[in-house]
């Protein structure tokens, strides 16, 4: 007899996870499944699919070692198309009592699980995640009689909650952040001496996963060459530590800037650890708080860094479980354009987009001022309808799970949720990205030029921007300058742009 069939899913490879709690080895057992559909839902970067798959399967062989009971159904070993058909068997086999889990990265999956557990009579348990600094029902209470929900707000919160870089009820340094010293350029120098992050060549679990991939998702984007992620908690705590001390140092002062051929820079290439389970945040920020006190970082840097863990992330988890399923469907500026093709290819003239796509079919990676400020950026000036916009991050990139990718692609990229997430769009022209990068020296494009051949089209269609949502933005607290900037431009001008704009969508299209 089976007590509870206990179901792990490839974003929860945390040994400590509330459903271990009580485990019975003689009552319960582990199940855990491998199925396409879930790597077709969207059209999977095949990084991101190896990465799970790998990932799962040493997690399989870390519960074996310790003599857990696990089911584990492979890729290739079974039919199943979706996860529901997999535990749908399974509960038939088996007959078990109950279910139990900690809550899915995407409401679709958790609804799915759900629906499978109602139609065979059983109850489905969510066991306690500790993962996380704030639970969701926290979360909600916090954000219940607020007019405005802000990260910053929330992010105080957790530094009292926490004690993370305070004195006392004062924050350290005596100021909540450092924007004034971090956010820089390179400047035409380019970067300083920056150490290459830690590397982790496959293994033979992961060379087995690589040919699974290329055998069951051959037509996927992306490339496998290059994998070379943290697939395990021990892989992880080393990449934790390559980081902290070879490059938080200088994380917040270039954590904005871009640079051509350099994917990583001072990047932390942590989140796919994180997000997957195979470290925890309180062990990431716990780690970032010491380099202050061994000299290994300024508090500023460590703040920076902080901020995006204990006040970001966080703030973005609870967003997608409070609004949830209703926040998919945002579209607040009612774009209705589609994705352009060279986002599958980096089939573009475009350098900055070139490289950041063409990044990111290599690697399945990108840090996110290429994300917001380069591909996201573009979509949201070009008119990209949002959740065309959210599939293709959710496909891509090798850290994305829907909880964390889905609010800063709709809310924090594309504004499609009408200020909920960021209190305004985050648009710019060529300037900013020829400003922190070196992308535009090897472009036919003029940053600062928005009408003729040579006009960047994000310079273009930045003003068209304005002057289409004048009516929206030009007396918001936080862009009104920006809309003001318009006043400059004569009416042929402003004619002139939205024409030019027209025929990039049509040949975009």
């Amino acid at each position: 007899m089976v007590r509870r069939l206990i179901v792990v899913l490839g974003d929860q490879l945390n040994r400590d996870s509330g459903v271990f709690d009580d485990f019975d080895p003689a009552q319960d057992r582990v199940w855990m499944a491998e199925v396409a559909g879930e790597a077709n839902h969207v059209w999977s970067h095949k990084a991101r699919i190896a990465l799970f798959l790998s990932a799962m399967r040493h997690f399989r062989e870390t519960l074996i070692a310790e003599g857990i009971p696990t089911i584990y159904h492979q890729l290739g070993d079974h039919s199943f198309a979706t996860l529901s058909d997999a535990l749908a068997a399974e509960i038939v086999s088996l007959k078990p009592s109950a279910i139990l889990m900690a809550r899915a990265g995407e409401f679709r999956l958790q609804e799915a699980i759900a629906r499978c557990a109602s139609d065979h009579g059983l109850p489905l348990y969510l066991a306690p995640d500790r993962h996380f600094i704030i639970s969701t029902g926290d979360f909600a209470l916090w954000a219940r009689n607020r007019n405005m929900l802000r990260s910053e707000y929330l992010y105080r919160v957790l530094r009292r909650r926490t004690g993370i870089l305070m004195v006392g009820t004062t924050p350290q340094g005596g100021r909540w952040n450092y924007d004034a010293e971090n956010r820089q350029a390179f400047g035409r120098q380019g970067p300083p001496p920056v150490r290459p992050p830690a590397r982790f060549p496959p293994d033979a679990i992961t060379r087995e996963v690589l040919r699974d991939v290329e055998t069951h998702f051959p037509s996927h984007p992306g490339h496998t060459a290059d994998f070379d992620w943290p697939v395990t908690p021990t892989q992880a705590k080393s990449a934790l530590t390559d980081f902290l001390d070879h490059r938080l140092a200088q994380f917040g002062r270039y954590q904005d800037a871009l640079w051509t051929g350099h994917p990583y820079l001072f990047h932390a290439r942590l989140s796919p650890a994180l997000n997957l389970k195979l470290l925890a945040p309180s062990e990431v920020l716990a780690a970032a708080v010491k380099s202050i006190d061994v000299g290994n970082a300024p508090l500023a840097a460590v703040e920076g860094f902080v901020r995006q863990i204990l006040g970001w992330r966080e703030f973005i988890r609870g967003i997608y479980w409070t609004r949830m399923p209703a926040y998919l469907d945002h579209n607040a500026l009612e774009a209705r354009n589609r994705l352009p093709a060279f986002y599958w290819t980096a089939d573009t003239d475009m350098a900055c987009l070139h490289e950041v796509i063409g990044q990111t079919l290599r690697y399945g990676y990108a840090h996110h001022i290429q994300r917001l400020m380069v591909a996201g950026l573009f979509a949201l000036l070009l008119g990209v309808e949002p959740r065309q916009v959210h599939e293709w991050f959710l496909a891509v990139y090798v850290d994305a799970v829907e909880w964390v990718e889905l609010p800063n692609t709709l809310g924090m990229s594309q504004y499609a949720d009408g200020g909920l997430v960021a209190s305004k769009p985050y648009v710019a022209s060529g300037r900013y990205i020829q400003r922190m990068s070196n992308y535009c020296d090897r472009c036919r494009f003029k940053p600062d030029q928005g009408i003729g051949p040579t006009a960047c089209p994000f310079t273009t269609l930045y003003w068209d921007f304005l002057i289409r949502h004048r009516a929206r933005f030009a007396h918001h607290p936080r862009t009104a300058l920006q809309w003001r900037s318009l006043e400059r431009f004569d009416e042929p001008t402003r004619v002139a742009i939205v024409r030019q704009a027209a025929e990039l969508r049509a040949r975009l299209a």
